[in-house]
């Protein structure tokens, strides 16, 4: 999930073994199904990092509007603020949507590598794990936002639930520059490729502590997993795609299949029932 390649390749440094890395999906599909978002496995948004000492023939590019030189970066991050999924360096003047066109964030779904998702909503079989997002983000299938002036308490309560959840990486990006005060801070050097790597060191570190942070958990919530993976609805399967795409073709029905608007609608109609029926009598529960 974090870098775009099939579970067990990254054995051999990062010493995940492919059963760890399913185990670990399998958490975040049961974080997000107690949460009532069953399939979802975080949240995405983009967050600007301001580089004072960006040269003068680059400022055009990096700067918006009247600001300042900005650097991008994109993540998904999860309940516990764990992130997953980083892509950092795009220019300052493109917004969440031509970051996303850039990232490689579901590479490992047009490659045939990602492991095989299955899950119901209100019913209904899903295949494709989805994020949650703000309000510039596509109607992909991929993708679930908000609903903006929602009308019914239906539309009341998903909106409420849905944004509640969505601040995960809003946290996420607060923790992380209120812990290493220079990601806060504007840039101060001059090499684009240093600062990458400075980016990249603060959120392996920032992974780490919360890692650590996790050896607190109580015996509450382990029964509370335990209780979770036996009443699930979504199964992560221990194989992975075979129908990897081998032309063109293919590709694009796999790409067309991320970016469906009609599944997206489809989906999203569902959550808002699945919410209404799992919290509509008690709409603050787990909030």
């Amino acid at each position: 999930m974090a870098y775009g390649c099939a579970a067990d390749a990254v054995d051999e440094y990062l010493r995940l073994g492919e059963s760890t890395a399913i185990s670990c999906l399998e958490k975040l599909l049961d974080k997000g199904e107690e949460r009532g978002f069953p399939g979802m496995i975080g949240s995405i948004d983009c967050m600007h990092w301001e580089w004072k000492n960006c040269p003068t023939a680059w400022k055009g590019q990096y700067t918006r509007g009247s600001g300042k030189p900005t650097i991008v970066l994109e993540a998904v991050a999860s309940y516990d603020l764990w992130i997953w999924h980083a892509f950092f360096g795009p220019p300052g003047t493109l917004n969440d949507i031509n970051v996303l066109d850039r990232s490689p964030v579901f590479d490992d779904i047009l490659q045939g590598k990602a492991p095989k998702v299955k899950y119901f909503v209100n019913g209904r079989r899903y295949n494709l794990a989805y994020y949650l997002t703000d309000g510039i983000y596509p109607d992909w299938a991929t993708f679930i936002q908000s609903i903006q002036m929602p009308e019914s308490e239906k539309a009341i309560l998903f909106a409420q639930r849905q944004e509640a959840a969505r601040k995960d990486v809003e946290r996420a990006f607060g923790v992380l520059q209120a812990r290493f005060a220079i990601v806060k801070n504007p840039a101060l050097i001059w090499d684009k490729e240093k600062i990458g790597k400075i980016m990249r060191a603060c959120l392996i570190l920032h992974n780490m502590i919360v890692e650590d942070e996790r050896a607190g958990y109580t015996q509450y919530d382990v029964d509370s997993f335990t209780q979770l993976e036996a009443t699930r609805t979504s199964q992560v399967d221990l194989t992975y795609e075979t129908d990897r795409p081998t032309n063109i073709g293919n590709l694009m029905g796999i790409r067309n299949s991320i970016r469906d608007q009609t599944k997206h609608d489809q989906l999203k109609a569902d959550l808002v029932e699945h919410l209404w029926n799992k919290f509509g009598t008690n709409p603050n529960y787990g909030l």
